[in-house]
C-alpha cells in the first residue's frame, strides 16, 4: 500500500505506510485514543501522503534500516 497520512479534524499527524487496507483500518481504531487525546470528537482520517510527507516517512525509514531494523517492522513517523 502507499504511503498514508492520517488526519485528525483535517489536520496531519502521522505518514504511515500500511500493509493493506485491513491494516490501516486496525491502526486508526488502535490508534484513535493516541491521536484523539485532546478531543475525544475529533474526526479521524486519512488520504495519500504528499511529496513533504512521503519524504519524511522515507527519512525515517532509511534512518530505521541504518540502525539494523527490518523493513516489515517499520511502520512510520508522526509529523
Amino acid at each position: 500500500m502507499q504511503v498514508t497520512t492520517i488526519l485528525v479534524d483535517g489536520v496531519p499527524k502521522a505518514v504511515v505506510r500500511p500493509n493493506d487496507r485491513k491494516d490501516l483500518a486496525r491502526f486508526l481504531r488502535n490508534g484513535r485514543a493516541y491521536f484523539t487525546a485532546d478531543a475525544p470528537d475529533a474526526e479521524l482520517s486519512h488520504r495519500p501522503a504528499d511529496e513533504a510527507e512521503a519524504a519524511r516517512w522515507h527519512s525515517g525509514y532509511r534512518l530505521h534500516l541504518a540502525w539494523g531494523g527490518s523493513e516489515e517492522w517499520f511502520f512510520g513517523v508522526p509529523l
